[in-house]
């Protein structure tokens, strides 16, 4: 159940460092933006902020540690960032951030929620790795997304944290939902299905969890460009493969933002997907 009473929470995290969680989480509150939700982003990792990074956001007044110090509110810490989403930036280099005590990451959970009721959704973009910061935050989040790419030592630390997660929910008598398999840098929607099938032939064996994906993205030009221009590639003007992977992934969450059928949504965005993706017929009727 979401720690924000009626506002769902989705954390998108990730085993291992530099698999592109922030990239999928800006980019996915994006999306969900410019369909009309009210989307916030909260950057959860808290001492090392990326978000705002992202989206090129560099006056930047107020941060989350400012407001657990209480020299702001949690409402001053929200910026507007782009497409009409709303973000809360993390601290940057502040150490003491980057291992909140059970009674610190409790509070910051309150203040979210002071502001969680002006929003249809809330997505966190948490550190990598199984820190204690990372199963909290999971313990009380209505999905979690685990990104990771075809890479073993990725798919390794990937595994690694859904066991982790499995762990502490056990420990704590949490019911953290089995988390859902983002596949990043593939080369392909082949190789997407296949490595998730592979995580999540992994963890039903060792786990008796079953991961489902949601979704995957392409190694794209666009995508590296997007984050050296501090844009996100979800609003550039010519939809392209990685947006339309991007609009399927963020369809999963519809349903939870009060919009639709999302399985409805979520099967058309699929077939516009495919018909994107170069098949040997379509590349020699181009020849």
């Amino acid at each position: 159940m979401s720690a924000f009473k009626k506002t769902p929470f989705v954390l998108v995290t990730g085993g291992k460092g530099g698999v592109g969680k922030t990239t999928v989480a800006g980019n996915m509150g994006v999306e969900l933006a410019r369909t009309g939700r009210r989307v916030l982003l909260v950057d959860l990792d808290l001492g090392l902020s990326n978000l705002d990074v992202l989206f090129g956001l560099s006056a930047v007044e107020a941060r989350i540690d400012q407001a657990l110090d209480g020299t702001c509110s949690m409402q001053d810490c929200i910026v507007e960032g782009p497409g009409g989403v709303h973000l809360i930036p993390a601290a940057s280099g502040e150490e003491a951030m980057g291992a909140l005590s059970e009674d610190r990451q409790a509070k910051l959970l309150e203040l979210i929620a002071e502001v969680a009721p002006q929003y249809d959704i809330i997505v966190g973009d948490s550190a990598a790795g199984i820190g204690p910061e990372v199963l909290g935050f999971a313990s009380v989040a209505d999905r979690v997304f685990v990104v990771t790419t075809p890479e073993l030592a990725a798919l390794t630390d990937a595994y690694g944290l859904i066991k982790a997660l499995g762990q502490f929910g056990a420990r704590s008598d949490v019911d953290i939902p089995t988390p859902e398999i983002i596949v990043n840098h593939a080369k392909g929607v082949e190789e997407g299905k296949a490595v998730a099938a592979k995580l999540r032939s992994i963890c039903e064996r060792f786990l008796a969890r079953s991961p489902r994906q949601a979704g995957w993205l392409p190694s794209s030009v666009h995508v590296a460009r997007s984050g050296a221009s501090q844009s996100p590639f979800a609003l550039r003007p010519k939809r392209a493969l990685e947006q339309l992977c991007i609009t399927q992934i963020a369809s999963r969450l519809e349903r939870l933002a009060g919009r639709g059928d999302a399985d409805e949504l979520e099967t058309a965005d699929a077939a516009m997907v495919q018909k994107l993706i170069p098949t040997p017929a379509r590349a020699a009727q181009t020849v």
